[in-house]
């Protein structure tokens, strides 16, 4: 498959460019679909895959595009802005932009005829878990949400991440920021791991290390007021807007990155449909491969659940007479 091309094909799937503006910035996308299209000639639901922290969408959302296109579904991969071939501010970390980048997505799709714009559900990875809840909350274009070991609150589950004298360093730094920007206009990089510990999580950092990094860009720094913006975003005060709609709540049961509390805490706020189920021995991401037994589990899980959420909707009014 000769990635450089203009369309790529396989032997399940079709991967074209659907670049896509948000805010007037170019955000790099790709519209993955599958080769065979329903019996009747029905274009195919599409899925929005939303990334993490530091999501680039060679990563897991192309990960979950290659396990879920064969399976019927148009899946739609982004690089968020400011990361990846997405224009926009580098190192600015905000999930209320990617909100709205998500938004801008549902937008694209809109006026997509090789998918259905009215079957359109979101598939939202860690951070990007709690992105997908915020944007469906003020969207009701969006059919269907699934979140995959979501945060439910920015400020917990970051807190949990570090222990006092990490987590107090930090809010200082947050501070001194502050100033520097109303005085300067611009605001301090740092490491992105100075936000997210992920030495305190020992299934979560060797595989970012080992796998993540391989993804060119990843890994580069992120401004101080990021954690600030991470830590006033609480998609958990939103999701009650998404009752009628189904909410699916997928989490690892040993996540010590983003624990369990966050999937709990987003389940027991949401209204029905609404689905909660933890993968057993799971943490974070270690799981995360092609090939993974945990993996396979989570894909048929999102694959029962979307299967029903975005069936076609009879057209009534055709029935009629």
């Amino acid at each position: 498959c000769d990635w450089s091309s203009d369309v790529c094909s396989s032997d399940l799937m079709t991967v074209q460019p659907l670049p896509l503006f948000a805010d007037g910035l170019r955000l790099d996308a790709d519209l993955h679909l599958p080769d065979e299209g329903d019996a009747g000639g029905t274009p195919p639901p599409v899925l929005i895959a939303a990334s993490g922290y530091l999501g680039l969408k060679v990563l897991h959302p192309e990960r979950f595009a290659r396990a879920l296109t064969p399976r019927g579904y148009a899946v739609l991969t982004f690089d968020y802005r400011g990361f990846g071939a997405s224009e926009g501010e580098r190192g600015r970390l905000a999930p209320q932009d990617w909100a709205e980048d998500v938004r801008a997505a549902v937008d694209r799709l809109g006026g997509c005829e090789l998918v259905d714009p009215k079957r359109v559900g979101l598939l939202g990875w860690a951070l990007g878990g709690g992105v997908v809840v915020a944007e469906a909350s003020e969207d009701p274009r969006v059919r269907a949400v699934a979140a995959v070991n979501a945060i439910g609150d920015g400020a917990r589950s970051t807190r949990n991440m570090h222990d006092d004298a990490s987590w107090n360093r930090l809010l200082e730094r947050i501070d001194t920021d502050r100033v520097r920007r109303a005085t300067f206009g611009r605001s301090e990089i740092t490491s992105p791991w100075d936000i997210v510990r992920l030495d305190l999580d020992e299934r979560t950092s060797p595989y970012v290390l080992d796998e993540l990094y391989k993804a060119p860009g990843y890994g580069s720094g992120v401004t101080l007021q990021s954690a600030e913006l991470l830590l006033r975003f609480s998609p958990e005060r939103l999701v009650s807007r998404l009752a009628g709609r189904p909410l699916l709540i997928v989490h690892g049961d040993r996540n010590q990155l983003h624990r369990p509390e966050e999937a709990q805490s987003l389940f027991d706020r949401a209204g029905e449909p609404k689905r909660l189920v933890y993968l057993e021995g799971a943490g974070h991401t270690e799981w995360m491969f092609d090939e993974h037994s945990t993996f396979h589990r989570l894909v048929e899980v999102l694959d029962e659940f979307f299967a029903d959420a975005l069936q076609v909707t009879p057209d009534v009014t055709a029935t009629k007479g």
